[in-house]
């Protein structure tokens, strides 16, 4: 058998090279004095350079919009992480937005004695075995980390980016990949790459012990994610040998607690070379200009030999192990088979029959599992690094369906697959949505880059070639191969996890250690950010909507028909917009997602999702408060087949019984599992505080009326619902004289539509006290947030809110972040948002939040209190976020069906035009005194309610009362049943 699937690998690899060499190939040119690699009929028209010094650069253009993606890859991560400081290549990420000696400083010859300090301090703790004389040196540390802080500018480098317009900055690490990503506008490439090309030249690790801090908290809030725990357990038995099992991303605690500043620093000096990183670009730019404004900027750059992560070989795994994991969130049950390195014919197969058990509509699992509700939910993934993939199986059991009844219903699919019990129609039909996703996916710049980094990643972009190549490689799969293959593949030689609920008995949490708070010098600028901001650009003039113009208004019968014309492919979308939600009829819901479940006179509902996915288009019923939409899109082709089979089905559907008992069974469980999500309890603990006891989260159907619900009332409302008023709107090839002619042929339409029940309005509250609103949930952090209800919606304050929230809590350079996490360690995530509503009668929001330790709750809501009631002054930081915000929308595009969004959005406010029009005009004159005084009007010395999610062994009733009046709210008054 080995001999045979050895064959067919070496077949198919042949297969794949002939493939690539004949439609996709590498070609080599030269212009404006530089030298790069293409492939053929690459439809991004991408470009592959090397520099002198080793450094990769992916070039990307796309003018249709004045922005650009920027990715600065490094090859390494936690696979490359020593064995005695993991987590070092994250800790490291965390550090490059922390400046070099010419920014992040206001005085680098004086920082640098104290920095050198706690360098050493930091190797004296890491050796250090006793506790005592650990605290004693870490209390040094905290000493001269604060005397350090007199000199260092906290966020300088997230200041810079808000100030030319930087709308993205962030930064991620995994198994073997560090990468930056940025979004900024075209006309601000010289002042980016200037900002770039610093950054990466000298970094200096400056407030380390905050930070550090901040990853503790991290480390913290992954102990309290169940499904992370499992992949942590299972990671560990599929890759005994392998770092993808033995090193977690974030490190261990043990690590985390003693880290060496000079292993890190000697980990960037290793791995950050230019022969393995690479600067990638897409957007709007010239490629041949930008390549010598990226060569000029990175010149400096000295190639180094690397030694990259190269692991023996995993050892074929010949058995099943078991994983237990227990904990509060729901449970679930998850397989995972190792798969192969990326861009192998294996890989291929695998990402082949992934979609063959689950692909949303027609897969095994879609229609055996799902369709038929054998489970609470189902579905498998591949997961490609590259070395190694993982195949993973996972579902969550219906009420009393046990975990292995579960995992037995996912390894029956797998039978089947290994059977050949499939329609090989599938394969083809499989194809045509890789197509349509290909299709979507380049529409999309940061797609582009995200993609490319990847590439880069796994083999510096050497297998684009293979990677364009492999749809129509997959199109020369056969279904004897696919069985042949999976025969070999799935034995018993998988991981099963059992996600449990109940108390993880082994849960630790990485203690907190004192930390003074440090002096953030908001006030400050270096040297390098002036010149860097006062650089002259040359302006972008903002593009507003014309709604007149840019969309074309028509009339089928009593529809109101929008269309919008798609110039750059064949895809498109449609909706019917209507004018009714859930606050209007509560069985809508309801019907939706009975609506899968259901046949028709002609097609059962199996044979329904694979005639959609057949044709590479998708429909679905979408019901929010106020308005319902019927979404149709795909391939402009197979337009006329997709919209009469929508037609059909809700002018035909038929009842199901079996199909609503199972649905109602399916309900009640999620309801069930929603009380085990601290996520869902706190959108619970909002609702309630924003309108009391009856309010949009708790208004369902109970318990008891969801066991009542009749299908002739689902159908009754399936089937009616093209009478109630609706709008049409269409995005896609066609203008709207062909597409009005088109649809009413397929649309039937009343005389004129049937009006709806009144809405349920829901009474905002009045916060005229503090009080806390307190959930029970068993978890390590503590999660508070922050409302109060502030008045009516009024067009006066939208360039002030704007301006306010950039500059208050809306980035890591805003205040809120600078003070909570930077300065003061007391958390990992925290934010503070000044919230429009989306009509206009409704009232405006305050909402804040921290997600801290349970141990310094207290010091977190005290510090967020300060912030809210006295706003700090900084001239630089309040500068940059004007600036941020005139930029966007100087730079920003609406494209695409994103007008709708928009026209829909400005018309429930009341405008008959653009509102940012208003927006950018009024920007002008705010100075921070404007946003001073509406802090104080709006925010500052007022009630609040406080929210909380903690666990009530963790937390003080004592400490929450001196918050406001605490009240236990139960989860049956949050879900309303």
């Amino acid at each position: 058998m080995k001999i045979k699937l050895l064959s067919f690998v070496c077949l198919l690899f042949v297969s794949v090279n002939l493939m690539a060499q004949s439609t996709y190939q590498w070609k080599t040119a030269t212009a404006g004095g530089y030298t790069y690699k293409y492939v053929t009929n690459d439809p991004s028209k991408t470009r592959f350079y090397t520099l002198k010094n080793g450094l990769t650069v992916i070039l990307s253009p796309d003018t249709k919009e004045p922005n650009i993606e920027f990715r600065m890859s490094i090859r390494a991560g936690s696979n490359t992480d020593p064995k005695n400081a993991t987590g070092l290549a994250h800790y490291l990420e965390h550090l490059l937005f922390k400046g070099t000696d010419k920014f992040g400083t206001a005085n680098w010859a004086k920082e640098k004695p104290y920095l050198d300090k706690i360098d050493a301090l930091y190797e004296k703790y890491n050796k250090t075995t006793d506790e005592a004389q650990r605290k004693e040196i870490y209390k040094e540390i905290d000493k001269t980390s604060g005397e350090a802080s007199n000199f260092s500018i906290a966020n300088e480098y997230d200041k810079m980016i808000a100030a030319i317009g930087g709308n993205s900055s962030n930064a991620h690490t995994w198994y073997e990949e560090t990468v930056y990503n940025e979004g900024f506008p075209s006309n601000s490439i010289d002042r980016f790459l200037a900002i770039q090309g610093e950054r990466f030249r000298k970094p200096i690790f400056r407030i380390f012990h905050t930070e550090l801090e901040a990853v503790y908290e991290e480390k913290n809030r992954g102990l309290d994610n169940d499904g992370n725990k499992l992949d942590e357990q299972m990671m560990e038995l599929l890759f005994p040998t392998h770092n993808y099992g033995q090193q977690t991303t974030i490190g261990t605690i043990e690590h985390l607690k003693n880290p060496s500043l000079v292993e890190i620093r000697n980990y960037y000096n290793k791995y950050y070379v230019p022969n393995n990183m690479a600067a990638i670009f897409t957007g709007d730019f010239n490629p041949d200009e930008m390549i010598k404004k990226v060569d000029k900027t990175f010149a400096y750059m000295v190639s180094k030999p690397v030694s990259l992560y190269n692991p023996a070989p995993e050892k074929p795994l010949t058995g099943i192990q078991k994983v237990d994991v227990y904990g509060p969130s729901a449970e679930a049950v998850e397989i995972y088979y190792r798969g192969y390195a990326d861009n192998t014919p294996q890989s291929l197969m695998l990402d082949l029959i992934k979609s063959i058990l689950t692909n949303g509509k027609a897969g095994l699992i879609d229609i055996n599992l799902n369709k038929q509700q054998k489970t609470q939910r189902a579905g498998a993934s591949y997961q490609q690094m590259k070395d190694y993939g993982v195949f993973n199986l996972s579902a969550q059991p219906r009420q009393g369906q046990t975990l292995d009844q579960a995992a037995k219903l996912l390894l029956e699919q797998v039978e089947l697959l290994k059977a050949g019990k499939f329609d090989e129609g599938l394969l083809k039909a499989i194809v045509a949505n890789q197509k349509l996703s290909f299709l979507q996916a380049f529409d999309d710049n940061n797609n582009r880059a995200e993609i490319f980094s990847n590439q880069f990643v796994i083999s510096r972009g050497n297998d684009w070639n293979k990677s364009l190549a492999s749809i129509d490689e997959t199109a020369k799969i056969t279904k004897a191969q696919v069985v042949a293959f999976a025969n070999q593949f799935f034995k018993d030689n998988y991981i099963i996890g059992y996600k449990h609920k109940g108390e993880d008995k082994n849960t630790v949490k990485v203690e907190k250690p004192t930390i003074t708070p440090i002096n953030a010098n908001g006030n400050l600028t270096s040297d390098f950010v002036k010149n860097i901001i006062e650089s002259p650009v040359k302006p972008i003039a903002p593009k507003f909507i014309d709604y007149k113009k840019d969309i074309a208004f028509g009339k089928v019968g009593v529809a109101d028909v929008l269309t919008t014309k798609n110039v750059d492919n064949s895809i498109f979308r449609m909706s019917y917009r209507f004018n009714i939600g859930a606050n209007n009829y509560k069985l809508l819901s309801y019907a939706s997602s009975y609506l899968p479940f259901l046949s028709t006179d002609k097609y059962t509902a199996e044979e329904i999702s694979k005639a959609f996915y057949d044709i590479a288009c998708t429909y679905n019923l979408s019901v929010g408060a106020e308005n319902t939409y019927i979404n149709i899109s795909g391939l402009q082709e197979n337009f006329d087949k997709a919209v009469s089979l929508v037609e059909h089905i809700f002018a035909n559907v038929k009842a199901d019984e079996k199909a609503l008992e199972n649905l109602k069974s399916t309900i009640l469980k999620n309801r069930e599992n929603n009380k085990l999500n601290k996520g869902q309890i706190m959108n619970g603990l909002t609702s309630y505080a924003q309108y009391g006891a009856v309010n949009p989260f708790n208004n369902v159907l109970s318990n008891d009326e969801v066991k009542n619900i009749k299908s002739e009332d689902l159908i009754y409302t399936l089937k009616n619902l093209n009478n109630y008023e609706h709008t049409i709107t269409y995005y896609g090839p066609k203008d709207l004289t062909f597409f009005s002619a088109d649809i009413k042929k397929q649309h039937l339409l009343p005389k004129e539509f049937t009006p709806a029940a009144p809405a349920k309005v829901y009474t905002y509250t009045t916060q005229d006290a503090n009080k806390v609103y307190f959930a029970n949930y068993d978890m390590v952090q503590s999660e508070i947030r922050w409302l109060r209800n502030t008045g009516l919606y009024n067009k006066t304050d939208g360039a002030n809110i704007e301006v306010f929230n950039n500059y208050f809590g809306g980035g890591m350079g805003s205040i809120v972040f600078q003070t909570i996490r930077e300065s003061k360690a007391l958390a990992y995530s925290t934010f503070a948002q000044y919230v429009k509503p989306d009509k206009a009668d409704k009232q405006y929001s305050m909402i804040a939040y921290v997600g801290s330790q349970a141990d310094k709750m207290t010091d977190a809501v005290n510090g967020m209190n300060e912030l809210l009631n006295v706003l700090p002054q900084s001239d630089k930081s309040f500068d940059g976020a004007k600036n941020n915000v005139l930029s966007y929308l100087e730079s920003n595009r609406v494209t695409k069906d994103g007008v709708f969004t928009y026209y829909f959005a400005d018309k429930k406010l009341g405008y008959d035009y653009d509102s940012r029009i208003d927006m950018y005009r009024e920007l002008k004159p705010i100075t921070f005194a404007t946003i001073k005084d509406f802090h104080a009007q709006k925010v500052a010395n007022k009630p609040y309610t406080y929210l909380i999610v903690a666990s009530d062994k963790k937390v003080k009733q004592e400490d929450m009362q001196k918050f406001g009046t605490v009240t236990t709210l139960t989860l049956e008054q949050l879900f309303g049943y």
